[in-house]
């Protein structure tokens, strides 16, 4: 399960294999392997074995018998769909999500899904409901998060790539963290629907091992949906076609700044920026340092409660979900998802909007300033993947909590923020026997040309032959 999806798919339609005996050989590895990394909520192997038996060698669908997994915070028709939580422990999910529904459409088989903090709030994954889940790449650390337990199946190969989804980081964290491909595609770029009206900060995606197979993947789930009330332009081309094409000369800046005032950023994160923008310098690009003028602590206060109240707003979904009547309890919560919570439900609808607007005004001020660049480079993570236990979202001090994870992820918030597209690749590898990732952001709407620079720089550093040590196993 360390191939392509793309060479997957060939392989089904050549009959070199079938759907069938690829779904076995994810089930095979997931069974042997995830009881150490603890990826999964739940596998369902006997519907993913009935519909890889119903594809054949000519299905047109162009991801027709490969396994995915999908973050359970998606619903999938037939499965629990719990967000990570206690209050939706039992809950089993009626419909598909509309990027589920694109998945199936594009011919996946769906194995399982994946971990995640409760509610997607922390950059690891912990959840006290279902346990956590492991870096495949040293099993005493985290895998990140939200979309960790995606990313933790990925690395260990148990699926070739899996769904997840950004509303802060959390398909960039774990990518970076397990070393995946992790793409925050261009606010609105891929419908949240049903569950959600148009997001100010989250976006669906994938986690995979290359560039092309990220690209691919954004050209399946981008688009409107029908009822969508806001949505990105189509690209001129398909994704994956961009992300083939030479980037040309590009002008690209680079900072070590965070944009969190007090937070740290260790030397080997801050030296993978300079390496990398010396490496597209000797590529040909135009090269700056810069300091952009994100450095205020307003910015994070901004953010912090809006993330707090798209938190809230998930809360009461997932109420409604359950039939809670009335106002969650504590103790139906972990303390951080009551602490955000009940800090949201102080905003009134009014003082919600005037936050928003206080939020896009700051970041025009950065689009403003990034605007005579094509990318910026920054350090993905401000540290290394720190060991489990390390943040925990049933702390007695909930504030502490969410302020040490800022710190641990300062560079990735603020894109959900400014909504432009954001992708953090596994350039280099540490002398820790971790992976080592650099982020680039680009332009607003301009995946396509950080999808060729993130492709030009893999072909220069691969990393895709990287493989965790976690024993040998058949398939």
């Amino acid at each position: 399960m360390f191939s392509s999806p793309i060479e997957l798919a060939e392989l089904v339609r050549s009959r070199a294999v079938s759907a069938r005996e690829l779904a076995e050989c994810s089930l095979r590895r997931i069974e042997a392997l995830d009881p150490k990394v603890g990826a999964f909520v739940e596998v369902d192997a006997e519907r993913a074995l009935a519909a890889a038996s119903m594809i054949e060698p000519d299905d047109e669908r162009p991801f027709a018998g490969v396994p995915i997994a999908i973050k359970n915070n998606r619903g999938v028709k037939g499965l629990r769909l719990t967000h990570g939580a206690a209050l939706l422990r039992d809950f089993i999910a009626p419909y598909d999500h509309a990027a589920v529904a694109r998945l199936r459409g594009a011919g996946f088989v769906i194995v399982g899904t994946t971990k995640l903090p409760e509610f997607g709030i922390l950059p690891v994954t912990e959840p006290a409901l279902h346990g956590p889940a492991r870096n495949p790449w040293d099993l005493a650390r985290t895998p990140g998060g939200s979309s960790g337990g995606a990313a933790a199946a990925v690395a260990a190969g148990m699926v070739p790539l899996a769904h997840g989804n950004d509303g802060g980081g959390s398909l960039r964290i774990p990518a970076a963290c397990c070393g995946l491909v992790g793409l925050k595609a261009q606010r609105h770029r891929v419908t949240t629907a049903p569950d959600l009206g148009a997001s100010q900060l989250v976006v669906d995606g994938v986690l995979t091992r290359t560039v092309a197979d990220t690209a691919a993947l954004l050209d399946v789930l981008s688009g409107y949906e029908s009822g969508d009330s806001a949505w990105a332009a189509p690209p001129a081309e398909p994704f994956r076609a961009s992300a083939a094409r030479a980037p040309g000369s590009l002008r690209i800046a680079f900072t070590t700044v965070p944009p969190l005032p007090d937070a740290t950023v260790e030397s080997r994160c801050a030296q993978a920026v300079r390496d990398a923008a010396a490496l597209c310098e000797s590529l040909g690009h135009a090269v700056e340092e810069v300091c952009p003028p994100w450095q205020s602590d307003d910015i994070d206060e901004l953010f912090g409660a809006y993330f707090g109240a798209h938190v809230a707003l998930s809360v009461q979904f997932a109420a409604a979900l359950a039939a809670e009547s009335g106002v969650p309890a504590p103790g139906q919560m972990e303390a951080l998802s009551y602490e955000l919570w009940s800090r949201a439900t102080r905003l009134s609808s009014i003082e919600f909007q005037v936050l928003q607007t206080q939020l896009q005004g700051r970041m025009r001020a950065l689009i403003g300033f990034l605007e005579r660049f094509d990318a910026l480079i920054t350090p993905a993570l401000a540290e290394r993947p720190p060991a489990l236990g390390t943040l925990d979202g049933t702390a007695p001090d909930p504030g502490a909590t969410f302020d040490r994870a800022g710190y641990f992820t300062p560079f990735t918030p603020i894109f959900n923020a400014s909504g432009q597209p954001a992708i953090t690749i596994p350039l280099y590898h540490g002398d820790d026997g971790l992976p080592l990732a650099i982020q680039i952001a680009g332009r607003p709407a301009g995946e396509p040309t950080l999808l060729a620079l993130a492709t030009q720089l893999e072909t220069a550093e691969p990393w895709d032959a990287r493989r965790p040590e976690l024993g040998s196993v058949r398939g």
